[in-house]
């Protein structure tokens, strides 16, 4: 008996070294893979940004720079993807004038990086910060920590400067591979369509899955816009869980989901969410939109309604008549969700 325990004992240690090797062996074939696009990504928006900049500024004219920008955008979206807004094309036309020799560029750094790079106004800080992040190989998140949290200042006034730069890796550890792996400005570049199940985990696509039909079937007026509906402010993205169009109360209707507790900080976002939709998608006769914030889990589930505090009075009469009421939601999300997200760990 004790000699087929050995056996067996060393079969499995054999097998799990067998996996750990292979497994280090993807990983390294996929970051390497990784950094080859994003070489290439960065080096092409580089030299499309000199392009752009050459068209916009050979007329003094700011609406011809308008109109070449939409232009491009429109012709660039329609056979390349939605990479090419008329935002992102500012973006890259941006960073060819802040980094115009494309030979200083770091290939260790990310299209991702050199957004939050160039958030940095000072040349001297943004230079440093490009040097270090490619030296330290810190990830996009880690940049964004030392940036926020005044990193460069904090160094030169240090004087055991080697406590300070080492915090880093316990305050901000670098991220997985698979977060890597799945950047959505690689997945555009590459025109490959971005699945929702990249940016979620499993709990929260069960959720989401059975919410968008829960809606659709409801039959009091949602017509389906977006799932994992991206927008962007000032380099940083955002993703809404989904948004619909509700026809009756003719206003948008976005959805965020939250697998931990409701917190402060989530219902600020959705009203963030609700301003943007207010300025920028709002069309001609449309009504403010609607925010919904709902919290998940197997104790409870919270609804909170967002909308804009000046428009409380006029739809507080009509709203709820046609939006499920909490109990509806509440009773989709303890029981039908997560049955089925118990039928999808079983499988």
């Amino acid at each position: 008996m004790d000699d087929f325990q050995n056996q067996q004992t060393q079969l499995t240690h054999r097998a799990e070294k067998t996996y750990s090797a292979i497994r280090s062996c993807v990983i390294a074939a996929q970051n390497k893979t990784a950094a080859a696009v994003n070489a290439a990504m960065v080096h092409a928006y580089h030299e499309i940004g000199g392009q752009v900049y050459m068209a916009c500024e050979e007329r003094e004219r700011a609406a011809y720079g308008k109109s070449m920008l939409q232009y491009l955008s429109d012709r660039l979206t329609a056979e390349f993807g939605k990479g090419f807004t008329v935002r992102n094309l500012q973006m890259m036309r941006k960073f060819y004038l802040m980094f115009p020799n494309a030979n200083t560029l770091c290939s260790e750094l990310s299209w991702s990086h050199y957004r939050l790079l160039m958030r940095v106004q000072d040349q001297a800080e943004r230079q440093f910060y490009m040097e270090e992040c490619a030296k330290s190989a810190w990830s996009v998140r880690q940049l964004e920590r030392q940036i926020h949290t005044m990193f460069y200042q904090r160094l030169l006034a240090s004087r055991d400067q080697g406590p300070v730069a080492a915090e880093i890796q316990t305050t901000e550890p670098k991220s997985e591979y698979e977060k890597i792996i799945k950047d959505p400005y690689v997945m555009e570049f590459l025109q490959i369509r971005p699945d929702t199940h990249v940016y979620e985990n499993d709990l929260e696509q069960a959720l989401i899955d059975h919410l968008q039909q829960f809606l659709l079937e409801l039959g009091r007026g949602f017509s389906f816009v977006a799932r994992q509906k991206r927008f962007t402010l000032d380099g940083q993205d955002f993703f809404i869980d989904l948004v619909f169009y509700h026809y009756i109360l003719k206003c948008f209707v976005l959805i965020d989901l939250k697998t931990g507790s409701l917190t402060h900080q989530d219902i600020g976002q959705m009203q963030m969410y609700v301003n943007y939709y207010t300025r920028e998608l709002m069309n001609q006769g449309d009504s403010p939109p609607i925010g919904i914030v709902l919290c998940a889990d197997k104790n409870d589930a919270v609804i909170q309604y967002t909308l804009p505090e000046d428009n409380n009075q006029i739809f507080a009469s009509k709203y709820f008549t046609y939006l499920p009421t909490e109990e509806e939601l509440k009773r989709e999300l303890r029981l039908d969700a997560f049955q089925k997200l118990d039928n999808f760990e079983a499988e």
